[in-house]
């Protein structure tokens, strides 16, 4: 929905004319002063054009007449791109850190909570070695192998192939425990 849907709502008869014509000249003047912004500033154009729309329905409502509307176009449309830079330049982003980073979320949270409640059960259902190996290797420590291997009483050269088949039979048990999903669409 535009202005000129709405003729009834504008505050002065000729308002509606005047918005047809001089349309194209708002759009082509809004267009160029974004464009020409040597400042950094960025302006858009709909923006402008918006800008300027509102202070045609200000004046318009209070009875003021545009002696040249082409002229008074151009010089608000250079007075709103000023204002815009001016804006653009004393904003600064809005620097929340907790807010930008999506892993600090309370759903986020509770669901890594979940998953880690639920790989500890797995891990605990391992057969014998497993769990005390999974446990070292992944301990905040961040143990080498060597001193695992002294925690463990094993031997240093074991703890490679222990450590896959330990991870194997995880990767199998957490599989069965989490169904597939079903191509969609698909029946059987």
């Amino acid at each position: 929905m535009t202005l000129l849907d709405l003729p009834q709502t504008l505050p002065a008869p000729g308002t509606a004319a005047l918005v047809r014509l001089l349309h194209p000249l708002v759009r082509a003047e809004a267009s160029a002063e974004a464009a020409a912004s040597a400042t950094g500033a960025v302006v858009d154009p709909a923006d402008l054009e918006q800008a300027v729309w509102l202070r045609l329905l200000e004046r318009a409502a209070g009875g003021g007449l545009l002696a040249d509307p082409a002229r008074w176009v151009r010089d608000t449309v250079r007075s709103e791109a000023r204002r815009a830079r001016r804006t653009a330049r004393r904003e600064s982003p809005y620097r929340d850190e907790s807010a930008a980073d999506p892993s600090g979320c309370p759903e986020r949270a509770v669901l890594g909570a979940d998953q880690r409640r639920v790989l500890h059960a797995a891990v605990d259902r391992l057969p014998a070695p497993c769990p005390r190996l999974l446990r070292a290797l992944f301990s905040p420590a961040d143990l080498t192998y060597r001193e695992i291997a002294g925690e463990l009483g094993m031997s240093q050269g074991s703890l490679g192939p222990i450590r896959s088949r330990c991870l194997g039979c995880l990767r199998r048990m957490l599989a069965a425990e989490v169904v597939a999903p079903e191509l969609r669409g698909k029946e059987r």
